[in-house]
């Protein structure tokens, strides 16, 4: 084990000593009883989060360790040959999250690993707040002289960056111990200014509890503290735009975090999908070239020999400024109806009552350069007044009345909104367990469900519908790619671009979002892949003349957001061990 990497077990180790021991876990025999050990553990876990909320904490990895490690040895009391259907699935869900927990604090710390000689003042904030919430009271003056050394050790931060970032011929022939050149990549560099970001708000937490309420605090403290954020800020800009390249321009670089092929693996399996990445991006592009075939057969219907100039007509259809919502309303309206009509599932009269439209904001298009869905909302994505010419055209041209037509029904119902309203009345605790390859797959899943059934009549309806089904076909193929470092962000935006047809403006949007972070590394290709597993399971449960339609969809509904795997488990009462792994083969 590296030398650091021991020093910080040994911490851990030693501050976990500290901690209370533990009752003997109880044996659990029931349902019941495992959905309270369920909701017990996600109340544990959102109040540790809570109290251990210093960014980067040591400590905090240790204290959800220890949730872990106890969850774990709960989950082993439980009886499981008396488990009914639904609670052997629960027992799955719980092992898988204890799993995947313990995994993410592992990345965690790795992570800390590539950052922690750039940011020398992490500790310091990080103990200051934790003192602060073990009521530990405060040393202004010794705090003072803490805060003030902040702008000194940020400076030499900076310097050995800087020299790191020159040729080894061009850098410095000897340095000090501790004090030589490092070299920071921008993926280190955009993640490392975020963290400081982050610290600099726990700093302020810490800052505003004392401020004005201790009368010889603001004496000592207020000059070095609000130096100290001056640094801090400075230095996160330094890290964001002279490392990473990150201006808040719209040419920005994109700058991602590849995860790699051993993570990959491992967050297949933690999402209960049992195949490799590479069988997964073959999958992408077999979907890929059957999107490509049907559209060449969409244009041709309209006359065009080449699919893109077919596309390029639909583009045309779009509404002037100020018609946007409207559309979209009248759109998703005949969606609801289509599937009410035909008795294809249950939409409660509340969940059709209580959605709405919001306009997304110049900044929010960014990153949802299309309609998204927000809470009971249709967010929708035009051209604000203050874009520029040229992007306000793309815009518009990207939400089109025919892109627009089958994104009402994934938006709203009986996609991610039915999906919702279910997912806060039926079996709200599964909503801990939530992945991706069911809230995406499930809208997906009706995308291709209702070309089956004809919901696109004409050509272009069709090459609207056709579009979608082949961006989520891109998406697999362009972030497994990045992922595995085999495609970067620019080959991505042209893959968008000259294989999907993507406007580039939108294409940008997608993989700076694709990249950014804010959603995990599988989170593009869940779309899809959970597509295809309800298919799948489609054949086996309605296909077979085990349920009707009806039948099936409002049982997933009643589900939760859980894997795919897991679903079929439930519906088909699969007899299946505490051992169980990901064994589903799906796709053919």
């Amino acid at each position: 084990m590296p030398r650091r990497l021991h020093t910080l077990a040994s911490l851990a180790a030693l501050f976990l000593s500290t901690l209370p021991a533990l009752a003997a876990p109880p044996v659990f025999d029931d349902a019941d009883s495992l959905r309270t050990l369920i909701e017990q553990y996600n109340a544990d876990e959102r109040s540790i989060g809570i109290f251990y909320d210093a960014a980067w904490s040591e400590n905090a990895f240790a204290r959800r360790e220890k949730l872990i490690e106890d969850g774990l040895a709960r989950l082993n009391q439980v009886n499981h040959g008396e488990l009914g259907r639904s609670a052997r699935v629960d027992y799955l869900l719980m092992r898988t999250k204890l799993e995947a927990d313990r995994n993410e604090i592992q990345q965690k710390r790795r992570q800390w690993e590539e950052m922690h000689q750039i940011l020398p003042f992490r500790d310091d904030i990080v103990a200051l707040e934790e003192q602060r919430s073990r009521l530990e009271g405060v040393n202004a003056e010794r705090a003072a002289a803490t805060l003030a050394a902040f702008k000194p050790r940020i400076k030499a931060a900076r310097q050995r960056i800087e020299e790191g970032k020159k040729p080894a011929d061009q850098r410095k022939a000897e340095y000090a111990a501790g004090e030589g050149p490092i070299e920071v990549s921008p993926v280190v560099a955009r993640r490392a200014a975020r963290a400081v970001d982050e610290l600099r708000g726990t700093l302020r937490q810490w800052n505003d509890y004392f401020a004005q309420y201790t009368p010889e605090f603001d004496w000592w403290v207020s000059a070095p503290y609000n130096e100290a954020q001056r640094e801090l800020d400075q230095y996160a800009r330094f890290l964001r735009e002279n490392i990473a390249g990150i201006k808040g321009e719209p040419d920005d670089p994109l700058v991602g975090d590849p995860i790699g092929r051993e993570k990959l693996v491992q967050d297949l399996a933690t999402e209960w999908i049992d195949y490799t990445p590479e069988e997964i991006l073959a999958i992408g592009e077999r979907e890929f070239a059957w999107c490509e075939a049907e559209m060449k057969k969409a244009a041709a219907q309209l006359g065009f020999e080449n699919w893109r100039d077919g596309l390029e007509h639909v583009k045309k259809q779009h509404v002037g400024p100020g018609e946007q919502a409207a559309l979209t309303t009248e759109l998703t309206r005949e969606a609801i109806d289509f599937v009410t009509s035909r008795d294809m599932l249950t939409v409660p009269e509340l969940a059709n009552e209580i959605w709405r439209q919001t306009m997304l904001s110049a900044e929010g298009q960014r990153t949802l350069p299309f309609a998204a869905y927000g809470p009971q909302a249709f967010l929708i994505a035009y051209p604000t007044s203050a874009m520029a010419h040229d992007d306000k055209l793309m815009s518009m041209r990207g939400n089109n009345r025919y892109f627009m037509r089958i994104v009402a029904p994934h938006e709203l119902i009986p996609g991610h909104h039915l999906q919702s309203f279910f997912a806060q009345r039926e079996r709200p605790y599964r909503r801990a367990f939530s992945t991706p390859f069911l809230v995406e797959g499930w809208a997906l899943y009706w995308e291709m469900l209702l070309w089956d059934v004809g919901y696109g009549s004409t050509p272009e309806q069709r090459i609207g519908m056709l579009f979608w089904r082949m961006h989520r076909a891109a998406r697999i193929i362009v972030s497994m790619k990045f992922q595995l470092g085999q495609m970067q962000p620019p080959e991505m935006i042209d893959f968008l671009v000259d294989r999907v047809g993507h406007e580039r403006l939108t294409a940008t949007s997608e993989v700076r979002r694709f990249i950014g972070g804010d959603y995990g590394p599988l989170y593009q290709i869940a779309y899809m892949i959970g597509g295809l597993q309800f298919r799948a399971l489609r054949k086996e449960c309605v296909d077979s003349g085990l349920m009707t339609e009806k039948e099936f969809h409002d049982a997933i509904l009643r589900c939760g957001a859980i894997p795919v795997e897991l679903i079929r488990m439930e519906l088909l009462n699969h007899k299946v061990g505490p051992e169980a792994r990901p064994g589903w083969k799906w796709d053919g």
